[in-house]
């Protein structure tokens, strides 16, 4: 007997209709809070009925620069009137410039260009074990990489292999080998591990945000990269969410002077615009891939490049690396002092720049973060949870100080009230 699917309800709003839409024709791989967004403009989101909201997501870091910029969107629209694709069987007029921007701006040889944050990251890791067999002389097929605990690197096959997030890796499996996972701001476990000649790599995100903005202890950093130089292996900062701004510096790294052996951007590198993504590195290391060993039909697209361009022009003129570092600040006081009124909503605020955790207690009457989240969002602030009791608070960098206060304002008084 054939089964067919039950008829839904009918939908009461526009709203409704295209919620139901996603929900019968998508697949269920996401839960969104409960809002249909069709417009956006600097730290603001418009949702299909006109209610505006202040965005404090920025499409988990995506859109530092604002949702559709002036420049970064001219620069699209000009560039798009031109040509957008040739791939890279052809050179461009525009992945020169941009590799070159790239290059100099972050202090490195070379850059490739990817679309998404976990090519980019797939590209490291073969990046790192390629220089393993070439350059340190690890046997083939016995490179190993070393990964924290509760890391987030994305969703591919290869990438969940070293995933701690039964989320990520349940039911995905048979798992890529090649890895061993240490915890996280943990300098002797790592010193202990790294010291096998087998090890190429550390990959660490300098903050890890969808762990819940955990803030490593000062001098981690430094220390994890000394170690790494001590022992010839590559120290890989994933800077795909912590980069171009979002923590009060250029990079996260550079809160502690650490100059990656290999740098891997995406998210922000757009302004949210399009999917573009980089891994920068010397020649030493980059140039152990040679044609035909990897790559990508739209990556390093003009169109792309174009957008990139634009998109940390914006970065460097508006300065919003040192806004993120003093709005940042406050917005963390602020919520400080919400948390004295309520310690018993409040367990923990953290974070670096704007990019901010505020960790929930559970309710008495079984509330959680997400209907915390649901609040805020029926008072005009968009902000999600992770891992259940936390929510991540990371407006776009283009934030006022009246924008940010007026925000924080309709936080407080929603945490007060909780």
């Amino acid at each position: 007997m054939q089964l067919t699917a039950p008829t839904p309800p009918a939908a009461t709003s526009r709203a409704e209709q295209l919620m139901q839409l996603e929900d019968q024709y998508g697949a269920h791989n996401y839960h969104p809070l409960p809002v249909v967004l069709s417009r956006g403009e600097g730290v603001h989101l418009w949702d299909v009925d006109g209610r505006r909201y202040y965005d404090f997501l920025s499409a988990y870091s995506a859109v530092n620069q604002g949702h559709c910029h002036p420049r970064i969107i001219g620069a699209l629209t000009e560039q798009a009137q031109r040509l957008t694709l040739t791939s890279r069987a052809f050179f461009n007029d525009r992945l020169g410039p941009a590799e070159k921007q790239l290059c100099e701006l972050f202090g490195y040889d070379k850059a490739l260009l990817m679309n998404s944050g976990a090519e980019a990251v797939e590209t490291a890791l073969k990046l790192a074990r390629k220089w393993g067999y070439q350059e340190k002389g690890i046997a083939p097929n016995q490179a190993r990489i070393l990964v924290a605990e509760h890391n987030f690197h994305g969703r591919t096959t290869g990438i969940i292999s070293f995933s701690t997030d039964p989320d990520s890796t349940g039911g995905f499996g048979p798992y890529n080998p090649g890895y061993q996972v240490v915890p996280y701001n943990d300098l002797a476990t790592l010193e202990e591990a790294i010291k096998d000649h087998q090890v190429c790599a550390f990959l660490v995100e300098p903050i890890q945000g969808e762990a819940g903005v955990m803030v490593p202890a000062v001098g981690y950093l430094a220390q994890a990269a000394a170690l790494c130089q001590a022992h010839n292996v590559l120290f890989i900062a994933d800077e795909i969410q912590t980069g171009l701004g979002r923590t009060g510096k250029l990079l996260a790294c550079d809160h502690e002077a650490v100059h990656a052996d290999i740098l891997i951007l995406g998210k922000a590198l757009s302004g949210g615009v399009l999917p573009v993504s980089a891994v920068l590195a010397d020649d030493r290391i980059m140039l152990t891939i040679q044609p035909g060993q990897h790559g990508s039909t739209f990556g390093g697209n003009p169109l792309a490049c174009a957008v990139l361009q634009a998109a940390l022009d914006v970065l460097l003129d508006e300065e919003l690396a040192a806004n993120a570092a003093r709005l940042g600040q406050v917005f963390r006081e602020r919520m400080w002092q919400v948390q004295a009124r309520r310690p018993d909503v409040i367990e923990l605020v953290r974070g670096k720049g704007l990019l901010n955790a505020v960790v929930i207690r559970p309710a008495a009457d079984g509330r959680t973060a997400w209907d915390l989240c649901v609040s805020l969002l029926a008072r005009g602030v968009l902000a999600k949870p992770t891992h259940g009791d936390i929510i991540r608070f990371a407006p776009p960098l283009v934030i006022t100080a009246e924008q940010l206060h007026e925000a924080c304002d309709v936080i407080a008084e929603v945490m007060i009230g909780f």
